[in-house]
């Protein structure tokens, strides 16, 4: 739902309140958890934010405040709870309009075995301008190295969404390029502000 100016909470909230028992835009939900879909365009971005618990504790941190969303994007959550079945509503800024989407959250990730994880993936409802699933996972791996992993297949859901395909994917790829820098950012700040902490005290 596009607007001129970034929409009120008053209007994310009766939006979001529409789109709250409707059902997922696409079928094969859940299929981040092993292979993406044939039919739609995947898109995948990992980038190494650092070493060892510290790291990955930030990054986890940083996850659930959503922080992993780059300036020109944010997510409007009601509960701010990361859990399924949890509707949000992510935001862009693009060619001077605010698009208001409606996703659902579909399953958490928060394991030890074989290597720690922690993330989550939220599917799309009617009420957003594409279709498909998006997952944001953070692994300490046993070479102690931290990862963030992006993970999304996406098309079209609106007949205009085919017709402007080429600026469409254009701002998939800046948002995956600038999520990867957004997750960066924050995990130094929160290390950094860990650090200071530790040395004051």
């Amino acid at each position: 739902m596009p607007s001129l100016r970034k929409p009120s909470s008053t209007v994310i909230d009766n939006f979001l309140s529409r789109q709250h028992d409707l059902s997922f835009s696409y079928p094969t939900v859940g299929t981040t958890r092993s292979e993406p879909p044939s039919g739609y365009v995947v898109d995948h971005r990992r980038v190494c934010l650092g070493r060892g618990a510290a790291t990955f504790d930030a990054t986890c941190a940083a996850l659930r405040r959503w922080e992993h969303f780059p300036a020109w994007t944010c997510v409007h959550s009601p509960t701010g709870a990361i859990e399924p079945g949890v509707v949000v509503a992510p935001m862009a800024q693009v060619f001077g309009l605010w698009w208001l989407n409606a996703c659902r959250i579909v399953y958490v990730v928060d394991e030890s075995q074989p290597v720690r994880q922690f993330g989550f993936t939220y599917g799309t409802l009617p009420g957003h301008v594409e279709r498909g699933e998006e997952r944001f996972l953070v692994e300490w791996l046993d070479d102690d190295t931290v990862w963030f992993d992006l993970l999304a297949f996406s098309q079209p859901n609106r007949w205009w969404g085919w017709v402007a395909y080429p600026l469409v994917r254009q701002q998939q790829r800046r948002f995956g390029r600038d999520a990867c820098a957004a997750i960066q950012d924050a995990v130094t700040r929160h290390l950094s502000s860990d650090a200071r902490s530790n040395f004051s005290g």
